[in-house]
C-alpha cells in the first residue's frame, strides 16, 4: 500500500506544478481576493487524500483529486477503487464519486457491493456511479433498490430511501433486458412521485412508448408485445449543471463545474443515438 501511496502523491507533483502549492487551506493568510477562491494543489489534495489519521481530509481530498482534470490518472483511479472500503463512510462516498467520474467498466463489481452499504449517502453515489459505467452485471442489485423492502414473509430486500430508488430506477434505463421490465413497471406505484418519474423515463427510453404512470396500460403493452425494445433509444446520464453564483462572475473566478451528459462508458456504441421523446 505504501508504494501505491507515494504513486499518488508522486502524480500529483506534475499538476502541482503547474497550479501551484502556496494555495492557502482557508481564507485566513489569503493575499488577494482571487486567493480565497484558489482550491488546494492536486499535490495538497492527494496528500490529503492519504491521510491515515484525518479522515475528513481523506474524504475532501479524494473529493479534490475527482473533480481535478487529472483526476482520471490510473495512480488515482487506484486511490478510488482502494478507498472504497475506507473505514469511514464518506471517504467511501467520494471514492463512488471518483469512479463515477472516471471508472471502467471493470470497475462495477465493485461498485454493486458498495449499494449494500449501510450508509445511505454511499448507497446513493454507488447508484450514480452506476448510471455512468455500464455493466449488466449492476442490473440485479440495482433492481433490489427500485422497490421497498418487505419485512413480513416472504421477506424482501429493498430500499428505504426514495431518492436511492430514484437513481437506480434511472440507471436500469441503459438495459434492453426483459428482466428489467416489470420491476420498473412496479416501480410506477412507489409512493414518491420522483421515482415514478424516474420509472416511466426509463420505460421510455428502453421501449420507445410512453404510458405515463398507468401500470395497467404498460403491463398489457409488455404482454401484448415481442419486441419490447425494437423503439429503444440511447440511455443518457443525468448531469450536473447550475447557474452561475454571483462571485462567479468576477474574472478569474472558476466557471461553476457544470458537465455535460453523454452516454455511460461501456454503453454498447451499436446504439444509433435517437432523441427521447418530448414530455409535451
Amino acid at each position: 500500500m505504501a508504494s501505491r501511496l507515494c504513486k499518488v502523491v508522486l502524480a500529483a507533483s506534475v499538476p502541482a506544478a503547474l497550479v501551484g502549492c502556496d494555495s492557502p487551506d482557508s481564507m485566513r493568510g489569503a493575499t488577494s481576493l482571487l486567493q480565497m477562491w484558489q482550491p488546494p494543489s492536486p499535490l495538497e489534495a492527494a496528500e490529503m487524500a492519504i491521510d491515515p489519521w484525518d479522515a475528513d481530509a481523506r474524504a475532501r481530498g479524494t473529493m479534490l483529486l475527482a473533480n481535478g482534470y487529472f483526476g482520471g490518472e490510473d495512480p488515482y483511479h487506484a486511490l478510488y477503487l482502494e478507498r472504497a472500503s475506507d473505514e469511514d463512510a464518506n471517504v467511501r462516498a467520494a471514492a463512488l464519486r471518483g469512479l463515477s467520474l472516471h471508472g471502467q467498466p471493470e470497475d462495477v463489481p465493485l461498485i454493486a457491493a458498495a449499494l449494500e452499504d449501510p450508509n445511505a449517502r454511499v448507497r446513493l453515489e454507488a447508484c450514480r456511479a452506476l448510471q455512468r459505467v455500464h455493466d449488466p452485471a449492476a442490473i440485479d442489485a440495482l433492481i433490489v433498490l427500485t422497490r421497498l423492502p418487505v419485512l413480513t414473509p416472504p421477506e424482501q430486500a429493498g430500499e428505504n430511501e426514495p431518492t436511492i430508488r430514484t437513481e437506480a430506477a434511472h440507471a436500469l434505463g441503459q438495459y434492453a433486458e426483459p428482466r428489467v421490465i416489470q420491476p420498473l413497471i412496479s416501480a410506477l406505484d412507489d409512493r414518491f412521485l420522483a421515482v415514478n418519474e424516474a420509472a416511466r423515463r426509463s420505460l421510455r427510453t428502453l421501449t420507445g412508448q410512453d404510458f405515463g404512470f398507468d401500470r395497467k396500460a404498460w403491463l398489457k403493452w409488455y404482454q401484448e408485445t415481442d419486441t419490447p425494445f425494437a423503439g429503444r433509444t440511447a440511455y443518457i446520464y443525468p448531469a450536473f449543471r447550475r447557474d452561475k453564483f454571483f462571485w462567479e462572475y468576477i474574472p478569474f473566478v472558476p466557471e461553476p463545474p457544470n458537465e455535460t451528459a453523454s452516454t455511460p462508458v461501456g454503453f454498447p456504441p451499436a446504439l444509433e443515438r435517437r432523441d427521447e421523446p418530448s414530455d409535451g
